[in-house]
């Protein structure tokens, strides 16, 4: 029988998974999952469907399939991360600036670490760290875990 692995922080009670439903996000849930039973900590889920009023005004329709297709995201990863017996919670914004609501969020739920990937869907940024990480990165009160699929 495996010996339970100790937790390597020595607070770790809340972890904010940010997900946008990218490969690397799947890793950043992954690495959430490990840590977060090692730590018996709770994890919070985020994901931001990003618009802007102009796009909401010209394209309605996709704006709520963006919204329905996040809250199918958050209900998977949701399940995926109960099947594992690990407390969790959802949450759906949406905006123009997702650095700013996993800030936000962060700060709200009293987070200890930020998990994120280190890239997100987006064409060309995402040969580049991602700009909602990086910008996570620079201003977030806590730690932040940054994982590579």
């Amino acid at each position: 029988m495996a010996e339970k692995q100790a937790c390597p922080i020595a607070s770790l009670k809340n972890i904010l998974l940010a997900t946008d439903g990218s490969d690397f996000s799947e890793a950043a849930m992954k690495q959430a999952i490990s840590i977060s039973k090692a730590c018996s900590s709770k994890l919070h889920i985020i994901s931001v469907v990003e618009v802007n009023p102009e796009y909401e005004a010209l394209a309605p329709k996709i704006v709520e399939k963006a919204e329905s297709d996040t809250r199918q995201l958050l209900e998977w990863t949701k399940e995926c991360i109960v099947k594992e017996g690990i407390e969790c919670e959802t949450i759906a914004r949406q905006g123009e600036e997702p650095a700013q609501f996993i800030i936000e969020e962060a700060e709200k739920k009293k987070v200890e670490m930020i998990v994120m990937g280190s890239h997100g869907r987006k064409g060309l940024k995402k040969f580049l760290m991602g700009s909602v990480t990086q910008k996570v990165l620079a201003h977030t009160p806590c730690s932040v875990l940054v994982v590579k699929a």
